[in-house]
């Protein structure tokens, strides 16, 4: 009888996998116990096996594609087995195509396909969307309408100003007629491509246009505007170069023109509301007008051009004028799917940081007397000992003098674990695993020290197991290798804290009233404040400091 196969749950918090591999495909004999597949989890790649024997029927999930825990990855039977009623009571994939007879009830939606479209192709309006203001903008907020419903508006019009996340910018709708809809109100937001207004012929009936939303094809022009006001918006940037005529009240069109043809705006009056500068004030300036309208004097010309040939003067005894040549570069850039793990450590990390209320505690170790007690235990020590090992080795011992560092928050309540199990984050090329070392506080340091270098070989091999990396109390992550003088980590939830651990730094110290060199090493101390508080993570911190600073006390 046919049997289906559903996505295990490979890890405490998986869930979700990706078929890495497929090492059967359809119609191979399998046993149980043969390799079926590859599947990326979230901590590692792993072998799923066989548990039935048979034909394999039914693949439901590609390589490369994911399915959540439980979901249906495929089927195995008798060959020519009939194997689709499983799909249909078993949870089937949402990828999995069904026959159509199979569908039955689908008139409905036909039905609902079935009614007729509207056709706003001839109605005399367009809409007017929110633009796309800057490559960061999801949405935009109506600052201040500058016209109501039943103004005549023109093309070059600013119809509002909008507060983006960048700045505060002009929304110009580049249709001519009367406004006759307003979609959101002043201190409220759309979002990119929302429709905002519509413009049109007065006495236009538009619940057609709003009806249709997107797909209206009398919208087709304001679509456009998006694009032409992030133009006219850049355009406008650069003008302002121009003897910094970027606070004159100018809409984006009239800017451009004025770039297009080497005019400063400033010499330009406008006839707008307001004395902006719409499209007719730039075609249709002259300097000779400028001399005119504003009543120059012969005296304030010739002060200008005494002014100008001061300038030039000046500009000769400073030397030469540098002029480098152009440079032009390339925009490149590659774009690599992300993996399981990837996303997993995204997803927790960012539920920790945001959920869990973390403060940071940090204290400077004089690590001269650590270093000289390590030296002395490597000449009898079957294993080298590392830093690190004493590092965890402190910890152990100080979690059960504060229960509070070793707890975890349960929600409605706190959970003293009174056993010590110290997670290690060693980094990998996926990402990064914390396999853990159990029971830490009553190992020795060579024995702690076998483990965390077996561990790190399985991390990079992909041979570490859930066991390995499920049930920590406590985490260390230690960057000293790498130089670091002082970081601080994100909590490994639900355990209450984590150690940063920085490099050995030979820095001036003060002993006995005399600055001599000194080896100094920075942990830091990342706490949730739901289960700790200050006063426990200080004085967590402070045996840890003592332990490593007479390593001699880690022997008893």
């Amino acid at each position: 009888m046919a049997e289906v196969v559903k996505m295990p749950k490979m890890s405490d918090t998986m869930t979700e996998g990706v078929i890495a591999k497929w090492h059967k495909k359809v119609g191979d004999k399998v046993k149980s116990g043969d390799l079926l597949a590859e599947v990326e989890t979230d901590k590692a790649t792993m072998d799923f096996e066989s548990y039935q024997d048979g034909t394999l029927l039914y693949i439901g999930i590609e390589e490369g594609s994911a399915a959540p825990v439980d979901a249906v990855i495929a089927v195995i039977g008798n060959q020519g087995e009939d194997y689709k009623s499983l799909l249909e009571g078993g949870a089937a994939p949402a990828a999995e195509a069904k026959p159509a007879e199979d569908k039955a009830p689908a008139a409905p939606v036909a039905e609902k396909a079935a009614e007729p479209a509207v056709d706003i192709s001839n109605i005399p309006a367009a809409v007017i969307r929110m633009p796309l203001l800057s490559d960061t903008m999801t949405e935009g907020v109506i600052n201040k309408w500058n016209f109501k419903v039943g103004d005549k508006v023109k093309a070059d019009d600013s119809l509002a100003d909008v507060d983006t996340d960048k700045a505060t910018m002009e929304v110009v709708g580049y249709e001519e007629g009367t406004l006759l809809y307003i979609g959101v109100e002043e201190g409220q937001a759309a979002k990119v491509n929302d429709i905002i207004a519509i413009v049109g012929k007065e006495g236009t009936d538009v619940t057609p246009l709003l009806k249709a939303g997107a797909g209206a094809p009398g919208a087709a022009k304001a679509e456009e505007a998006p694009a032409q006001q992030e133009t006219a918006e850049t355009t406008s940037s650069a003008a302002s170069s121009n003897e910094d005529d970027s606070r004159v009240k100018a809409s984006p069109l009239a800017r451009k023109i004025a770039k297009d043809k080497g005019i400063n705006l400033n010499e330009v009056k406008g006839s707008a509301e307001g004395g902006r500068i719409v499209k007719k004030d730039v075609e249709g300036f002259t300097p000779s007008a400028k001399s005119a309208g504003e009543g120059v004097t012969t005296a304030q010309v010739q002060a200008e051009q005494a002014a100008s040939a001061n300038a030039k003067e000046g500009a000769a005894k400073a030397g030469p004028t540098i002029t480098l040549a152009p440079f032009v570069g390339e925009e490149k850039y590659t774009e690599k799917p992300v993996t399981q793990m990837r996303k997993v450590i995204g997803k927790r990390l960012s539920e920790s940081l945001f959920t869990a209320p973390h403060f940071f505690v940090t204290v400077s170790i004089d690590m001269d007397s650590a270093i000289v007690a390590r030296g002395k235990m490597n000449e009898v020590s079957p294993v080298k000992i590392s830093f690190n090992d004493l590092v965890v080795k402190a910890c152990a011992v100080a979690l059960k003098q504060h229960p509070a560092i070793n707890s975890s928050w349960l929600g409605d309540k706190i959970r003293f674990n009174e056993h010590v199990n110290i997670g290690i984050a060693v980094a990998v090329d996926e990402g990064l695993l914390v396999p853990v070392v159990r029971f830490a506080d009553g190992k020795s340091l060579s024995r702690i020290s076998a483990e965390v270098k077996e561990f790190a070989k399985k991390a990079k091999d992909k041979k570490l197991q859930p066991a390995d990396w499920e049930g920590s109390t406590f985490t260390i992550s230690n960057l000293g290798m790498f130089g670091v003088d002082d970081f601080t980590a994100i909590i490994n939830t639900p355990d209450s804290c984590i150690l940063a651990v920085a490099g050995i730094q030979q820095v001036p110290v003060v002993k006995n009233g005399a600055v001599v060199p000194g080896n100094v090493m920075k942990v830091t101390l990342s706490a949730d404040h739901r289960t700790v508080d200050g006063a426990t993570a200080a004085a967590f911190l402070n045996t840890v400091k003592s332990l490593l600073e007479e390593p001699v006390r880690l022997l008893i």
